[in-house]
This record gives C-alpha cells, structure tokens and sequence, in this order.
C-alpha cells in the first residue's frame, strides 16, 4: 500500500495531540473560534494546533480539558509531549488506544505478528523487549472485550498464515499464543487466516480499521518510524481497498481454526 507522505513540519506527536483535541472539540459541538476566544488566541492557531503543525502551551490544555469533558486525557497527553523521558507506556504518538476504546468495529490485517489486541503476556514480553510497564498497557487494551458498557466492539483479524510459524519467545509461549486465538473466537470475534501470496496491497504494512458510533472511520498503519494514525478520505479508500484485497484471500473462520490448530499440534507441541 502506497504510504501518505507526510508534512515534515508536522511531528507524530504534535499530530496525535492534535487529533486528540479535535475529536474532544467535535464532540462538544464547539468550534475552533469557540475554542479561539476561551483561550486567547487566533481561530488560525487553534487550526495549526489540531493539524499538528504547532505547539500550544499547558494553559491552553488546563483551560480546554474540563471545557471538552476530556477527563485529563489532554493534559496527560501533553504532558507525555513535553516529558519523552517520563517512561510512557505508550509513546506520545500513539493515539490508536483512545479509538480503539471508542470503537463499534474493528478489522485488523497483521502480515507480522499476533497483534496486540490478542497478545498473551508472554508474546508481548518479547516483543516489548521485556519492558513491564508496556507490557501492562498492551494487555490493559485488551479490557475492551470484557467491557459492559458500552458493548465489546466486534473485531475481525485477517492473519498471515506465517505469522503462525513465525516464533516469538519460546515453542511454549507460541503454543499458549495460537490457543489463545482458537479461544478468543466469538459471534462478536472473528479471526481468518491469510495465505501466505504476493500481488495484493496487505503486503506493504499491516492495517487496521476502526469504525466509531456516529459512523466515522480512522485508519492505522505503521511506517518504520512510527505509527500513522489517519481520517482522510485517500487515506481510507486504501485502507478499504487493502483490506478488501486480504479478505477475499481468506480461509473462511472454521478452516481457520483448524489451520492454527494444526500448526500447533505440527510446529509448537
């Protein structure tokens, strides 16, 4: 999938902060010359701000986060821009939690790895190089399936077959790992296997897709750098159509099943 490029002048985390508070804005039904005068500055700073391009200072945030009904999630995240020593689980430009926990629907194509939403502790541990406390927040993500309220969104994995061979930790660790996927599978989780071919845009990056209640879209994909968090309608009509191209590829959800339970008994037990 051809990947965006990006302003330089617009940093990942500027960027994350800025979507942060447009969501927050949108969703309080105010607009950027609302949020202009509350702060005393231009309608064209408050613009700047939301696309990344410029910083505001703590007042703004302090003035802003209980008018937005933000919770502190924008002070906490400015402050994590303005500390990157501070040991964030998650760094600062990593919004895609904040849309996960929101989602009604989420589709996820991984070519790589088992991804975090279905990680077990002892993958994670290895991937995150043994780091604890981001190990801790990975799995916090997780919660959304057990949630009440709102309802668990329904999640659709589209997963490389190799991904099932690929070791991660221990026979042991990728064992638990592929059981926990044949558990994990429910009317609101699906999971589909993904043959290992070329010739299709899910061959470039992994993707995922989340949808929110009032029907928006965000897109998330990875360049090498960071994550890339996106709403634009070309940003989404190649989500959509790599997402397309990997599904119509896909093993169906029982031949699935079997096909990681098969790797187990073959490779990992």
């Amino acid at each position: 999938m051809t990947v965006p490029r990006r302003r330089a002048a617009t940093s990942p985390a500027l960027a994350a902060f800025g979507r942060q508070l447009r969501r927050y804005r949108e969703r309080a039904g105010l607009s950027q010359a609302r949020v202009a005068t509350r702060t005393g500055v231009t309608p064209s700073f408050v613009s700047q701000v939301e696309s990344g391009k410029k910083r505001c200072n703590r007042k703004f945030v302090e003035i802003m986060d209980p008018e937005l009904k933000a919770g502190g999630a924008l002070l906490q995240l400015y402050d994590d821009l303005a500390d990157n020593s501070s040991g964030a689980a998650f760094p600062s430009w990593f919004d895609w939690p904040s849309v996960e926990a929101e989602a009604v629907s989420l589709t996820e194509w991984q070519p790589m790895i088992i991804p975090g939403l279905l990680q077990i502790p002892g993958y994670a541990a290895t991937i995150l190089y043994g780091d604890q406390e981001a190990v801790a927040a990975r799995l916090a993500r997780q919660e959304i399936f057990t949630r009440e309220d709102p309802p668990p969104p329904m999640y659709h994995l589209l997963l490389e077959e190799g991904v099932l061979r690929r070791q991660v930790g221990g026979p042991e660790v990728m064992r638990e790992q592929l059981l926990h996927l044949t558990r994990s599978v429910s009317p609101r989780l699906k999971i589909q296997i993904v043959p290992e071919r070329g010739g299709h845009l899910g061959t470039i990056c992994s993707v995922a897709l989340a949808k929110l209640p009032n029907m928006a879209e965000i897109a998330y994909y990875d360049v090498i750098s960071h994550g890339v968090t996106a709403e634009e309608p070309e940003h989404l009509q190649l989500v959509h159509q790599a997402l397309m191209e990997v599904r119509d590829l896909a093993y169906p959800g029982d031949e699935s099943l079997e096909i990681i339970r098969k790797v187990v008994k073959e490779r990992w037990t």
